[in-house]
């Protein structure tokens, strides 16, 4: 494991040193990335203070985060039924060969 290093990313116009053994593109993507999150929720919601803006993108963060969650067990699920499905006829086909004779 890497030694830690400090990155420094900016959000909402405020510099945080990140102490992390994290590439530092991908830190700096990740602050761009809430930096955008807490910009919409200026829009939305303007009297709001920097906590609650924090706050509400932490809240929209996490929501998508939810959601491609359950996308991602929703196509798992679906995949295994139909590994399912494709094993049965794999067997009933199998079976077909391995005894010609009884299903003529």
């Amino acid at each position: 494991m890497s030694e830690p290093k400090v990155v420094h990313v900016e959000i909402q116009g405020q510099r945080y040193p990140i102490r992390t053994t994290l590439d530092p593109k991908y830190v700096q993507d990740l602050a761009a990335y809430v930096d955008r999150k807490m910009a919409l929720a200026a829009e939305a919601a303007p009297s709001s203070d920097t906590l609650g803006l924090a706050v509400l993108s932490a809240l929209n963060i996490a929501d998508e985060f939810f959601r491609i969650h359950d996308q991602q067990l929703d196509q798992t699920d679906r995949l295994t039924e139909r590994t399912r499905a494709l094993e049965e006829i794999v067997d009933q086909a199998l079976e077909l060969v391995g005894n010609p004779d009884e299903h003529s």
